[in-house]
């Protein structure tokens, strides 16, 4: 499969960029952040995201989505990455969705995926429960009380959290912690009696939440699949959380790389522009190099994604372990280049490095996926 983009995945990318750059900018997110908007999004923005069929991109047919792939879901991560634009569009559609669709049964996908690809519901996925992403770590009980399961314990670093009307819950109803078996998921209404949802701070001023699942009681419709035996999907969905945010880590990079080197003709200092000294002609030439790299692992992995590769989760790792790399070196680079100004709030470019920060760890960071990777080559 060649690593470009066809005609439609192009006007899909030119539609993406038009309409973020105008109605989900820098500017929009800045905004949010000063008035102190707990849902760190804009409702009416992302219902318009919606209408375009953005919350459907992914979503089978069937299901009432476009059926457009993965490919395309990225195409949008891309540009969302680029504009920094807050939306649900990670928690929602390629988080949630992905696992409704994976670990869902028919009743279950019927009623959810609709809704999400509506932008009538919005779901979040509560996997991670300590400040290190370890998937099979998971320690939230589920045991099974007369005709329903009861759940204990407390997720963390929940996206969208706040605004979220149900959470895919991944609990261990068997097995110890550590072991892949055991794990069982659940959706859970962000209402029902015991689930505390708490705010906590994002650097890259984004939504994020602890819940906590006091004594939680659901019914037994509320298992998703097979109790105990969510892992083999669940491993994919994992594999597809990393994709996509590589995909937004990609477009972050290329936006700050595009925007210092706009700087860089026009900056001046002992009477010549600063893109003239060859000291930062090598670095720019090098991290243009390693940009040109990123854009090729991040469309194989996606591509990878829509024709079921059974080395997935190998690709997965390596494109996430790549793309933190680069994004530390465009963001960190940006910043330097920009000198003093570029640690100040005044300009743009320090926004980008916060949330390369954020995206760098959400789902595994650097050395998770590059240790995930040699394991899975065999060494």
């Amino acid at each position: 499969m060649t690593l470009v983009l066809n005609e439609e995945q192009l006007m899909l990318k030119e539609s993406a960029a038009g309409f973020l750059a105008e109605k989900a900018s820098v500017a929009q997110l800045r905004a949010l952040r000063d008035a102190g908007d707990g849902t760190a999004f804009d409702p009416a923005v992302w219902q318009e995201m919606a209408g375009m069929g953005w919350a459907g991109i992914a979503i089978p047919e069937a299901y009432g989505g476009l059926g457009y792939g993965y490919t395309g879901l990225g195409v949008v991560l891309e540009q969302a990455g680029r504009n920094l634009s807050p939306s649900p569009l990670e928690s929602s559609v390629l988080l949630a969705a992905t696992a409704i669709e994976a670990l869902g049964n028919e009743e279950q996908k019927n009623q959810w995926l609709p809704a999400i690809a509506g932008g009538e519901a919005l779901v979040s996925v509560a996997l991670q429960e300590t400040a290190q992403y370890d998937p099979p770590g998971i320690n939230l009980s589920a045991s099974q009380d007369l005709d329903g399961w009861v759940l204990g314990g407390t997720k963390r670093m929940v996206l969208d959290a706040l605004s979220a009307q149900a959470f895919v819950v991944l609990a261990r109803s068997s097995g110890a912690v550590g072991e892949v078996g055991g794990i069982s998921a659940f959706l859970v209404p962000a209402d029902a009696e015991g689930v505390t949802v708490s705010p906590c701070d994002m650097v890259d001023s984004r939504q994020c939440g602890v819940v906590d699942f006091s004594q939680v009681r659901v019914s037994a419709d509320a298992l998703m699949g097979e109790a105990g035996a969510a892992w083999p999907a669940l491993e994919r969905c994992l594999d597809i959380a990393a994709i996509g945010f590589s995909a937004q880590l990609l477009g972050l990079s290329l936006e700050a790389f595009e925007r210092t080197m706009a700087y860089l003709r026009e900056r001046k200092q002992f009477g010549r522009v600063i893109g003239s000294f060859q000291g930062l002609q090598h670095r720019a030439a090098a991290l243009f190099a390693e940009l040109e790299l990123a854009r090729s692992i991040v469309l194989k992995a996606l591509q990878a994604i829509d024709a079921g590769n059974d080395n997935l989760s190998l690709i997965a790792s390596a494109t996430k372990a790549k793309l933190c790399e680069v994004a530390r070196t465009a963001s960190n680079e940006a910043v330097q280049m920009h000198g003093g100004i570029g640690m100040t709030d005044e300009y743009d470019i320090g926004l980008f490095l916060k949330r390369a920060r954020v995206l760098q760890h959400l789902f595994g960071d650097y050395y998770f996926h590059l240790d995930r990777f040699a394991r899975l080559g065999g060494y």
